[in-house]
């Protein structure tokens, strides 16, 4: 509670910085995804290439990305360019995927109603993949969560700065208060977002619930 004003500035970092690259991510995803499933030839390399994101380490990362995008070492901006990177490894596959879920017969019956392509794809193949989608956001989400908090350990505001906190303090003998509340406010935040993800599948596929009945 004495230091309460710090704590909520890593809490509201570290919700931008969770958030921005998922958000990021879907967007570049989407066209990738559509492209491999429109092309087939192309879900090979494109799932690979993208796949293969996700296998840097994420301090590697942090030590390439100034250089190349021309910013400074404690620069915040190369915290959400590096989970964007691997928002994009986790959603590629997704939204391709999803997009394939969508039958053949659905698409042919959106043809003959009069639907163009892209027409097609936003009235009927993104809400039929809207699931598959939405499992992927909770774990390209929750993923960022936690891998934000790396990103504190290097004096980066967000929660993970409570963690380093903790370790400076730990001398002579371990101080956990700052360690435990990093851990149960990232564990919360992780939650609250997962939650959300789920409410907003519901609402954009109220045919679901429907079909449940």
């Amino acid at each position: 509670m004495d230091h309460r004003s710090d704590d909520l500035r890593f809490l509201w970092d570290h919700v931008y910085l969770s958030l921005l690259p998922v958000v990021f991510g879907l967007i570049i995803s989407l066209p990738l995804g559509y492209l491999a499933r429109r092309y087939r030839w192309t879900y090979p390399p494109i799932i690979s290439i993208t796949g293969l994101l996700y296998t840097i380490p994420s301090i590697a990362l942090f030590v390439v990305i100034p250089p190349v995008f021309g910013l400074s070492p404690l620069d915040p901006k190369q915290v959400p360019i590096a989970l964007t990177i691997y928002s994009v490894a986790l959603l590629t596959r997704v939204v391709a995927d999803g997009l394939s879920s969508v039958s053949e017969e659905t698409l042919l019956a959106a043809t003959a109603m009069g639907y163009g392509r892209l027409r097609r794809l936003f009235g009927v193949e993104l809400p039929i993949a809207a699931p598959v989608i939405a499992a992927g956001l909770r774990v390209a989400t929750v993923s960022n969560v936690s891998l934000v908090a790396v990103a504190g350990t290097i004096g980066m505001d967000n929660l993970g700065r409570l963690f380093d906190i903790g370790k400076q303090l730990s001398t002579p003998v371990p101080y956990y208060p700052p360690i435990v509340l990093g851990i149960v406010l990232c564990v919360a935040l992780a939650l609250v977002f997962d939650a959300a993800i789920v409410v907003g599948n519901r609402l954009l596929t109220p045919w679901r619930r429907a079909v449940a009945r």
